[in-house]
């Protein structure tokens, strides 16, 4: 073994990369850096940098990269700077009263699809690639030509077609037809992992105490509706996602793929057999 005395360093763990720094994206590098080595990317460069330094003054080890993952050129960077890798938690997104409706396509759809591109090539026997998306998902699904438009692939011009086939672009649809079309890819891309011996899922987190949830609590009224509908009358923490993905990531999980993990104390359950 390699060692390197008085740093974090650890060459002989896995590399993880955990693609956003925000709350969420640092509670699930923390618990990935608990036993991988860290690649951290984000838009704003200098964010990532300074959570790797605080990350390596814990004790792990820790180093980020500047990513804009609506750009192809910048994650194909990133997935060549993290070769070998053996767990992509991909957080980056944005919520609802963050951007408006094509913005938010952007980075949540097109920016996924970047990032699938990416990192596909580059996995091999044992990675696991998992994709946070929501609760969002679960909702009213959209009509045969928004699917075909999701399983259509890559295309700059998609945010523009898909406001054309919605009746009401308004941030919150564009919300959830961005992780409704993230969870379709993980189930339409399992079998080009599996060829590569590899896992790809999404994981769709309920009501999370995070600051972006309170933000869209603020700006969504309906949300107090959810709140008092989930089942464990709670939100979910930020350390049970992180904890539920590390499972997801671990060989534990290792037959697992193509599918996406609901963590929202029932609320999806609750919704399905509400009293009308």
């Amino acid at each position: 073994m390699i060692r390197f005395f008085g740093t974090s360093e650890r060459p002989d763990q896995p590399l993880a990369v955990v693609i956003g720094t925000g709350a969420l994206g640092g509670a699930i590098a923390r618990r990935l850096g608990m036993d991988h080595r860290l690649l951290l990317a984000d838009r704003d460069g200098e964010r990532a940098a300074a959570f790797a330094a605080t990350l390596r003054d814990e004790g792990h080890d820790a180093r980020a990269i500047t990513c804009d993952i609506t750009d192809p050129r910048q994650v194909e960077d990133v997935a060549s700077a993290a070769a070998g890798w053996r767990t992509l938690a991909h957080v980056a997104a944005l919520s609802p009263s963050m951007a408006d409706f094509r913005t938010i396509l952007e980075v949540n759809l097109v920016g996924t699809l970047n990032v699938e591109a990416a990192f596909r090539p580059t996995a091999s026997a044992g990675s696991a690639a998992i994709f946070i998306s929501s609760l969002g998902a679960h909702g009213v699904p959209p009509g045969d030509e928004v699917i075909a438009l999701f399983d259509e692939g890559l295309g700059t011009d998609l945010p523009a077609r898909l406001g054309a086939l919605t009746p009401e672009p308004d941030t919150r649809r564009a919300y959830q037809l961005s992780k409704m079309a993230m969870n379709r890819m993980c189930r339409r891309q399992a079998a080009a992992w599996g060829e590569r011996g590899a896992r790809i899922l999404s994981l769709s987190p309920g009501l999370i105490a995070t600051p972006m949830g309170a933000l869209e609590f603020k700006g969504t009224p309906e949300k107090m509706d959810l709140y008092l509908r989930t089942p464990l009358q709670r939100e979910g923490t930020m350390l049970e996602i992180a904890e539920t993905l590390a499972f997801l990531a671990s060989p534990a999980a290792s037959f697992i793929s193509g599918t996406d993990i609901l963590v929202d104390g029932g609320l999806a359950a609750a919704n399905m057999f509400r009293q009308k």
